[in-house]
């Protein structure tokens, strides 16, 4: 599990275009990575479009959203929603893995393995300076620029 103070593992990902990301090309600022479970569901779109609506408020840093989603399914995310910003496809859930946060979940007495929703700031090197664990989705982004 990453702890603040640990530096980000580094990854290359397809986003909504099916262009590969590194993290060493996104870090160009302050970076805010928040995973979450699945596109076009719920919670998700309501942490999403309060992303997208407080971007002008987060002081130059950039947004990254990554699920385990594929490309495809991202594009029709951001076009419904007018997302304005990236999001990654860890689809096969390794830096999700390697960050600590790919878990059982139980839903209606079901075991399965997912996302729990996380988001991290990084700084312009890469470090984390701060992780939301277990976010909840509504007035998620509003606590995420405070710590701005």
């Amino acid at each position: 599990m990453l702890n603040e103070g640990d530096k980000f593992p580094d990854f290359e990902l397809l986003d909504q275009d099916g262009e590969r990301h590194s993290l060493g090309e996104l870090l160009k600022d302050r970076l805010i990575v928040y995973f979450y479970p699945k596109d076009d569901t719920s919670g998700c779109t309501a942490e999403a479009c309060g992303f997208r609506d407080m971007l002008p408020n987060f002081k130059g840093a950039q947004v990254i959203g990554i699920s385990p989603d594929a490309p495809k399914s991202h594009r029709k995310f951001v076009d419904k929603y007018g997302l304005n910003f990236t999001l990654l496809a860890d689809v096969d859930h390794q830096l999700a893995e390697k960050c600590g946060i790919w878990v059982e979940k139980s839903m209606y007495g079901r075991k399965y393995m997912g996302v729990e929703r996380t988001t991290f700031l990084l700084d312009s090197s890469g470090v984390i300076t701060k992780i939301w664990r277990k976010v909840k989705p509504d007035g998620h982004a509003e606590e995420v620029q405070s710590a701005l």
